[in-house]
């Protein structure tokens, strides 16, 4: 009888937030949660690079979990982001991270970057595959924040809120 039902588990994005602290470096010429339908949703942004080529980034990344306020959750690395494009087998928890955005970016290559940074349509859908079968997460409200260094200067912090129940 019990092998009748399956858990399932429901991924949504609850907000995304893109502030850029140094404009003249870049700029978010758009960071959209867009609701499709009730079921799908997705989040896209687009940075403009005003000072190209950049060679030289690392991604400072936090999972944070909601508690009376967001507390830290499990991981806050920072990565020379350069170095993990060579290799990206080298770190297998940026890896696990990376692999939410390496198909549906452009942030696929190694340094320099000398375009504007995209990502397009990052579904809930997709979320939810790797927080529930490749790896799972308990129920709750997350924050991943990310901090984007160029040239050991903070350029822009990221925020994607997802809800698991």
């Amino acid at each position: 009888l019990l092998s009748h039902f399956k858990i399932s588990t429901r991924t949504e994005f609850t907000n995304f937030k893109c502030k850029s602290l140094d404009k003249e470096f870049a700029d978010f010429e758009y960071c959209t949660l867009k609701a499709v339908n009730r079921s799908y949703k997705y989040v896209s942004t687009k940075v403009k690079l005003f000072q190209v080529p950049i060679t030289k980034v690392k991604v400072n990344f936090g999972l944070y979990k909601r508690f009376s306020g967001y507390r830290p959750f499990l991981y806050n690395i920072t990565v020379d982001a350069c170095n993990f494009l060579k290799n990206p087998k080298s770190n297998p928890i940026t890896s696990y991270f990376y692999d939410f955005i390496k198909d549906i970016s452009n942030m696929n290559h190694t340094c320099p970057f000398d375009h504007d940074l995209i990502l397009d349509k990052l579904s809930t859908e997709h979320i939810n595959h790797r927080v529930t079968d490749i790896l799972s997460f308990p129920e709750g409200d997350y924050m991943m924040e990310m901090h984007w260094i160029a040239y050991d200067i903070t350029r822009a912090v990221v925020k994607l809120y997802v809800s698991i129940s």
